[in-house]
């Protein structure tokens, strides 16, 4: 059994102290031990430190201590100090490191213990939107994010650490809107949810997130849809986008045809191309092929995300024709609205609504797509998948919808053709397809 060695070294041992020497006459690293598992560790290069043998968890590891030499220099008897406590440290059951190692991770500790309490929900709702608003699809989006916040979210905990956002502080929130305003606190609660979910990835806080929806607020909060029907059933609305009936199309486009607003315009192309109208409104020359006659609206532009392209009607591409000279007179027209408002800037989400409203009441822009559905369907023979390619939604698989999108484009172009000639009013009964006969309106 070899002797223990006990303090063996001194303190000009330290000083003369050498690296090893092989057999080959090269150089090595050589630890001499002082007793009580601290050794001297000499370099090649001259360079000496103080290390502890440790064995802690079946492991044999080496935990600096410190240099041996130079003007920071722990001495000799500091060294074994140091030992001594790392001894203690392992006979306790702790996995010992070194002084330096234990300040870093203290050092981290405390600096991510001060990032957590000084980080507000604001702060990460700051850190979330620049984030991510870049990926959303319009202006619109990213400033709904920002308002619904600013109103909603942060009079009640915006100045909170965002660590301590708990369920009463969503509740807060979320109490005073949830019946009186559902689809706008539920996006609330969604967004708040989103945010608390990246703080916690960032190491910001813990535990289970107090916005969600499913097995935690859904015990206390009546379902959006219950809240939303609930709500529509004290305003009076149905629940869906007012549609006009399209036998009653026809004579509204005459009446439309006679306005000269920029806003009519903009309505009836919406009409005749059954677009939506954020697709409208956000839609640039540089989308138009007016000898082609079609319309391209890039995937970011759309609800599907996906590129759609409109066959446009002879009675469209007139109305393109009477607002061209607006953008003309600008210069180049390949970035400039359709449809322009009188500021120079696209139109509003809330013009053509408003010029409708002027003119009939009860009815919305949307609807107009559910009245061309319904006329394609009742009056024409053109198959489902047309009529739903018209509406740009999805149809089957994506090789099989990048098929149709080619493969039925004439087809398309013959039905929006009969829409546009039944709006103005010369009735159109479509394609006859499968032997369908088609009825006339």
């Amino acid at each position: 059994m070899p002797r223990k060695v006990h303090n063996k070294l001194t303190p000009v041992s330290v000083r003369n102290a050498k690296c090893g020497i092989n057999a080959e006459g090269k150089p090595y690293a050589l630890r001499h031990a002082d007793g009580g598992g601290l050794y001297l560790l000499v370099k090649p290069s001259g360079a000496r430190s103080w290390t502890f043998r440790a064995t802690a968890a079946g492991k044999v590891r080496y935990i600096g201590l410190g240099s041996a030499a130079g003007p920071n220099a722990v001495s000799l008897a500091d060294a074994r100090e140091a030992a001594r406590e790392k001894a203690k440290e392992v006979a306790a059951g702790i996995v010992p490191v070194s002084d330096r190692r234990k300040q870093k991770r203290e050092a981290k500790v405390a600096e991510q213990s001060s990032r957590i309490s000084n980080t507000t929900f604001r702060d990460s709702a700051e850190s979330y939107l620049s984030m991510n608003e870049s990926g959303w699809k319009n202006d619109k989006h990213r400033k709904q994010w920002r308002s619904t916040l600013e109103t909603y979210a942060f009079p009640h905990f915006g100045d909170l650490p965002v660590g301590e956002v708990a369920t009463e502080h969503v509740m807060a929130a979320l109490k005073p809107i949830w019946n009186e305003k559902p689809e706008t606190a539920n996006r609330v609660r969604g967004r708040i949810e989103r945010i608390l979910d990246a703080a916690k990835v960032e190491g910001l806080r813990e535990g289970e997130n107090p916005a969600r929806w499913r097995g935690h607020l859904d015990n206390v909060l009546p379902k959006p849809t219950k809240a939303k029907r609930r709500r529509n059933e004290q305003l009076g609305r149905t629940g869906h986008h007012a549609a006009m009936p399209y036998a009653a199309v026809p004579e509204f486009m005459a009446s439309l045809a006679e306005r000269e607003s920029i806003a009519a315009l903009a309505l009836e192309f919406t009409i005749l191309t059954a677009a939506r109208t954020g697709e409208t409104i956000g839609a640039t020359w540089r989308e138009i092929d007016l000898e082609g006659a079609v319309w391209t609206i890039p995937a970011s532009r759309m609800k599907a995300e996906a590129e759609h392209t409109v066959p446009l009607s002879s009675r469209a591409l007139e109305l393109l024709r009477q607002v061209q000279p607006l953008a003309v007179a600008k210069g180049d027209i390949a970035d400039r609205p359709l449809f322009p408002s009188s500021h120079g800037g696209g139109l509003s989400n809330m013009a053509m609504l408003m010029q409708l409203r002027r003119m009939v009441e009860g009815f919305t822009v949307h609807g107009f797509r559910s009245s061309f559905r319904d006329w394609a369907a009742e009056c024409t023979g053109f198959t489902h998948e047309v009529c739903e390619m018209a509406l740009a939604h999805t149809i089957g698989n994506k090789a099989e919808a990048a098929y149709r999108r080619g493969a039925l484009m004439p087809k398309r172009r013959k039905l929006m053709e009969a829409w546009a000639e039944y709006c103005a009013g010369k009735g159109a009964a479509g394609e006859i397809e499968d032997n369908v006969t088609p009825i006339r309106a």
